[in-house]
């Protein structure tokens, strides 16, 4: 090859990398910053944040808990349980894929099943409200029962020997009496009972719990900012108590910060719960 058809080539790739650069690495981002100013756009580009006092205090994105350094609920909405690191920790976005097939309680964690029992009775009990749910034992842990014994061709214990309430660790009295004629027993710290045939009890509580799902349940990234407009439902007569107001004026602030569907028809109804907060706190302040 010529050494000036060399030298031409080279120039020409120099030429074109000079291009890019100033079209990909400058016009475009400026581009960009630029729209991003627009009335309208601003705002969500620079991370949808909100403010109280001239004070940023987070953004409408991103989720966070109301709860002081014990966990209790201090005098606003609740958000939704967290599993991002210890809770809506932006840097470890995660799920605890957990799945509904996990209900039995190891030494090292509780079940999802009995995660959600406690949640829901603890809610319950905040919200003054019914807080069973099926499958969970009043004392807040999943109804769970270790049936051990021969078991049949289909896989039936039809004549058990022993009878096990798994997730009720001694002393603790187990949630049933009786199953299939014998008599059920709390769990011995440390005893495995995976060879038993794993039964989940129903029990009597109502399929459609005082207590949504949402407010037992972690979303998919731990960092979601709304709840249902029903677990909000439920807070009303907490929050109006503890700042002064009544259940229709919160109520009312409630249905002004509760977004519906997407395009009419995707996702649920939603309530953000920062921005409610904050609404709550310029209308009702907490009462000193």
């Amino acid at each position: 090859m010529r050494l000036s058809t060399w030298i031409r080539q080279h120039l020409a790739a120099l030429r074109a990398l000079l291009i890019l650069t100033v079209c990909t690495g400058i016009v475009y981002p400026l581009a960009v910053y630029a729209a991003a100013q627009l009335p309208g756009l601003r705002d969500g580009a620079e991370g949808s944040l909100q403010r109280a006092g001239g004070k940023v205090v987070g953004s409408s994105l991103i989720g966070q808990s109301f709860t002081d350094a014990e966990g209790n609920a201090l005098p606003y909405f609740q958000s939704r349980p967290s599993a991002a690191g210890d809770g809506y920790d932006p840097m470890s976005s995660a799920a605890s894929n957990l799945g509904p097939e996990d209900i039995v309680d190891t030494d090292a964690r509780a079940s999802l099943l009995t995660q959600v029992c406690a949640r829901s009775r603890a809610i319950g009990d905040r919200e003054r409200v019914d807080g069973s749910r099926p499958f969970c034992t009043e004392d807040g842990v999943g109804a769970v029962l270790s049936v051990l014994g021969t078991r049949g061709t289909d896989g039936d214990v039809a004549h058990p020997t022993r009878v096990v309430s798994v997730n009720q660790l001694c002393p603790a009295t187990p949630f049933l009496g009786s199953y299939r004629g014998v008599t059920v027993e709390c769990a011995q710290p440390g005893e495995d009972y995976a060879a038993g045939l794993i039964v989940p009890i129903r029990g009597n509580a109502s399929a459609e719990p005082a207590v949504p799902a949402d407010a037992v349940t972690a979303s998919g990234s731990g960092l979601d900012p709304d709840i249902s407009p029903e677990y909000a439902a439920i807070q009303v007569a907490r929050v109006a108590d503890v700042r002064g107001a009544t259940v229709e004026q919160v109520r009312e602030v409630v249905a002004a910060h509760t977004k519906g569907r997407a395009l009419g028809f995707l996702g649920e109804q939603r309530v953000n719960v920062l921005r409610l907060n904050l609404d709550l706190d310029q209308r009702y302040p907490i009462r000193g």
